[in-house]
């Protein structure tokens, strides 16, 4: 497959050193430790940083990983798919993007699972299992590059690499609560990544921090960032919303009161982009005798879905359609009722297509001019239950594509922002901008991130009984997050997800309980203790509690009052033989 120029000397002798190259094998115990988000685990390190007063790599200290579809020196490129494995080499070459981002100082820790040859959008792959989402376990983490989606969302790395065909990037994004960027079409390079779609294929990446996501974006798209100007438009898509099941006020009011705090109410305006697409795209016409039962608003956003998905399907089938007939492989049956034969369209297909997207960018482009962003949801509902008939249901796939299609087929960039909860559940919404407006965007995102959370944590509390913001849900998932770093012994790591919880809800025994076993395993006794003392506080009843301010005080000298705690421990539960043994050890040396 295509790569382009080799690692730098350091990437190859990352590659080659003992202690630096930790792999793993594929085996389901494994990466079900990290959420089932990775397929192999390695380290490329950087570079050493130049002496000073040279400035550090601009990804100093940052980690990521990389969807199994970019070349990696040495590695197999999986495609989520073992046959496809099998029956191909290892790269010679590494990504030239992927070289990039270690160039400039971060490490790339392995590859991330994705849907089976990077075509379906629920991330659900049966070969290599099911990344977990970590915000809503029993829910979809969203596809095609879910592994990569939930690596970033579990804290596993500081930022993560996909590839946004119809949706790749932004819908896990969505669906995980993270922020993922799809940059313009063209602005990142495509050299050593295997093809989907050549047409609609763009690298994007995942982060937590929007100032993370934003200095990858100053590693990969090329050229200096310009000075930074805000924008004169934030235009609300309204028929966009009606295609969410989310009520509208709950993905737009944080968006409109943030702009107008930031920029003035002048600044937002609202447009029905079917109506303005069908006037400035006169193309679609010709293609669109098939009205999605007479919902007029709406039908030009399905017709550029429909195109999209045939055009996946027929640049897919050019690029992939050899191997799959002569290798035979026994793929999901959702992917294989549309890659197994060849889609037949005529050249003037082909050409009314490609009269679409160059027109849709133009319109656009009109629409957004330099300095307006347009504002649209990222999926059209919270995530779906894993296995859900929804997810091959005509009309789910129509009406997800229907906004994902607007930057797939202009190729315009979008960035997915998300909003707290509602249910229980992620969302978000998506800022676009104009083609080749990727810097200004990232550039919007950094100056309207932080007032977006300010005005969701404001509608949090003027609600006392909210399901939109719940900290508690919050909370929780902090604390999953920290007892799966505990259990892989990254004490330090479980302690900030712990400390997270409870900045969240300070008023649960079990976040200050745990923190204090991540601490007694650091040997910290001191914040251990006061972590029990809190914790018991908290809970009188708390056995565990008692047991590790014992083990804590023991440590620190304090024998006698590691006997009271043992012993109470007893106390509420007289079978404990942790406590029984340890009172009666202490009793018999300091009596």
């Amino acid at each position: 497959m295509a790569s382009s120029s080799a690692p730098n000397l350091w990437v190859l002798l990352g590659l080659s050193l003992a202690g630096i190259l930790l792999m793993t094998k594929k085996l389901k115990k494994v990466v079900k430790v990290d959420f089932g988000a990775f397929v192999e685990r390695f380290q490329i390190l950087p570079p050493p940083q130049p002496p000073p007063p040279k400035a550090p790599h601009p990804l100093t200290g940052l980690s990521f990983a990389v969807s199994d579809l970019f070349d990696i020196n040495g590695f197999v490129t999986g495609f989520g798919n073992p046959e496809w494995e099998r029956t191909h080499e290892a790269a010679s070459l590494t990504s030239p993007v992927v070289s990039a981002l270690v160039d400039g100082g971060a490490t790339c820790v392995g590859k991330t699972v994705l849907d089976e040859m990077s075509f379906g959008i629920s991330g659900e792959n049966r070969n290599y299992g099911t990344p977990t989402n970590p915000i809503a376990s029993a829910r979809i983490p969203g596809g095609s590059c879910s592994g990569a989606a939930v690596a970033v969302a579990a804290k596993l790395v500081d930022f993560s690499l996909g590839v946004d065909t119809v949706g790749g990037v932004r819908q896990p994004a969505g669906h995980c609560g993270i922020l993922g960027f799809r940059p313009s079409y063209g602005a990142v390079s495509h050299l050593g990544i295997i093809p989907i779609s050549t047409s609609l294929d763009t690298v994007g990446w995942f982060a937590v921090d929007p100032s993370i996501l934003h200095r990858v974006g100053q590693v990969l798209l090329q050229g200096q960032f310009a000075v930074q100007w805000n924008p004169r438009s934030v235009i609300i898509a309204d028929d966009c919303f009606q295609l969410s099941k989310i009520p509208i006020h709950r993905l737009t009011q944080a968006v409109i009161r943030s702009t107008e705090n930031l920029f003035g109410k002048q600044v937002l305006k609202h447009e029905i982009l079917s109506d303005y697409i069908t006037s400035r795209v006169p193309s679609l016409k010709a293609l669109d005798s098939n009205k999605s039962n007479g919902d007029v608003k709406s039908s030009s956003l399905r017709s550029l879905a429909n195109i999209m998905q045939l055009l996946r399907r027929h640049e897919f089938s050019h690029n992939h359609f050899e191997w799959i007939s002569s290798v035979k492989p026994a793929l999901d049956p959702l992917i294989s009722a549309q890659v197994q034969e060849r889609l037949k369209l005529t050249d003037k297909d082909i050409e009314n297509f490609i009269s679409v997207k160059n027109e849709l960018r133009s319109a656009l482009n009109a629409l957004l001019k330099d300095d307006g962003v347009l504002v649209i949801p990222t999926v059209s509902s919270p995530p779906p239950k894993l296995g859900a008939k929804e997810l091959s249901s005509e009309d789910y796939l129509m009406t997800e594509f229907s906004l994902t299609a607007l930057a797939s087929i202009s190729g315009c960039c979008q960035v997915v922002i998300p909003l707290g909860l509602y249910e229980n559940y992620p969302v978000s919404v998506s800022l676009m901008a104009k083609h080749g407006g990727d810097r200004f965007l990232l550039d919007t995102l950094q100056t309207m991130h932080a007032s977006l959370l300010h005005k969701l944590a404001d509608e949090a509390g003027k609600s006392e009984v909210s399901n939109d913001v719940s900290k508690e849900a919050a909370a929780e998932i902090a604390k999953e997050k920290g007892n799966a770093a505990f259990k892989v012994k990254n004490w330090q790591k479980a302690i900030g997800f712990y400390t997270d919880a409870i900045k969240l809800n300070s008023n649960t025994a079990t976040y200050y309980n745990n923190r204090a076993a991540a601490y007694l395993e650091l040997g910290s006794f001191i914040q251990a203790e006061a972590d029990c003392t809190k914790a018991i506080d908290l809970d009188k009843k708390n056995v565990k509690a008692y047991l590790r301010r014992g083990t804590a005080r023991e440590m620190l000298g304090y024998y006698k009052e590691a006997i009271e705690d043992f012993r109470y421990a007893l106390v509420l539960e007289p079978t404990n033989k942790r406590a029984a043994v340890s009172a009666d050890r202490l009793t018999k040396l300091f009596p």
